[in-house]
This record gives structure tokens, sequence and C-alpha cells, in this order.
């Protein structure tokens, strides 16, 4: 039995905050890099419907809910902003610009050093999630999201749930 108090400090939100903004961070050292360093691509899984999101229709309308992109070979004008990041991908051979707001992400996952951050919104709490399928924008490895952080290491998961 749990008789700990409710507490007043958004903790959960503070943390997510934080740890979202280690995404950014990164992308932001790629963004004035110009490049990826060494064998470094993520995978960053976003919630498409979330506000300030901004992709091609038919790719919204392929991924009503979630989607998973690869920033690794193919991609171009990466911009890194506080709150969001923009960036250039390739579907099926054709452009697409997306723009992403930090809050809407909910993975991110560095599979060459087995590295991951999940993150669940407030509105999720109470929902029950099956997988999506990635969006797989063009890449030449043919490694699939899902391959990512299998043994669990390297992976922070921020589950916070309140009480109501």
């Amino acid at each position: 039995m749990n008789d700990a108090p409710d507490s007043l400090i958004p903790y959960d939100e503070i943390v997510q905050e934080a740890l979202r903004a280690v995404v950014g961070r990164v992308l932001g050292e790629v963004e004035r890099g110009g490049c990826l360093p060494g064998e470094h691509h993520f995978y960053i899984t976003f919630k498409t419907a979330a506000a300030g999101v901004s992709i091609p229709r038919h790719l919204s309308e392929r991924f009503p809910d979630e989607m998973t992109i690869v920033i690794q070979n193919r991609y171009w004008d990466l911009k890194v902003g506080k709150d969001q990041f923009e960036v250039g991908l390739s579907f099926n051979q054709m452009p697409a610009h997306l723009v992403i707001p930090f809050a809407a992400v909910t993975a991110f996952v560095d599979p060459s050093v087995n590295f991951a951050l999940q993150f669940q919104s407030h509105e999720d709490a109470d929902e029950d999630h099956t997988l999506h399928v990635p969006a797989e924008n063009d890449t030449p490895t043919g490694e699939s999201p899902g391959e990512a952080a299998e043994d669990g290491s390297n992976v922070v998961s921020v589950d916070f749930t309140r009480k109501k």
C-alpha cells in the first residue's frame, strides 16, 4: 500500500522536459557539426497529431498516431530550435520537410552506442499502446528501428503516472 502524499511539485514534467532537452542538444551538435559523427544515427519516434507537428499529408494519413524517422545518411536542412527541430527526409524517393516539437517526441534511439530515451505524455498515461509501424524513410543500412537497444542497456524510460 502506497501512502506517499501527492507531490505539489511536478517532478514528472520537470524530468521529461530535461530529458527532451538531451534530444535537442544532441541534434544541435549535429546541426553545428554539419553531419553525424562516426557511426551515430538516430531513430526518433513522435506523435504525428501533436500540437506543432508539421508533416506531409500522405505521411499523417499513413501514420495517424505515431511514426519513427531515421536520421542517418539521407537527411538535409536540419534546423534545431529551442522547442522543435526541422529536417528534410526522403520517403520512397519523395522529399519531405518535417517540423517536430520536442514535446511530441516519444522515443530517441542511437543504436550505434545502444542509447535510448523513452517518454510518455500525460495524455497517454492511461492509454493502452500497441506497436506502430516505423515510417521507413529511405535509409541504406536496412536496420529496423525496432532492433535498437534490445538488451535494455543504456535505456532511460520516463513513465510517471499521477494519482487522480
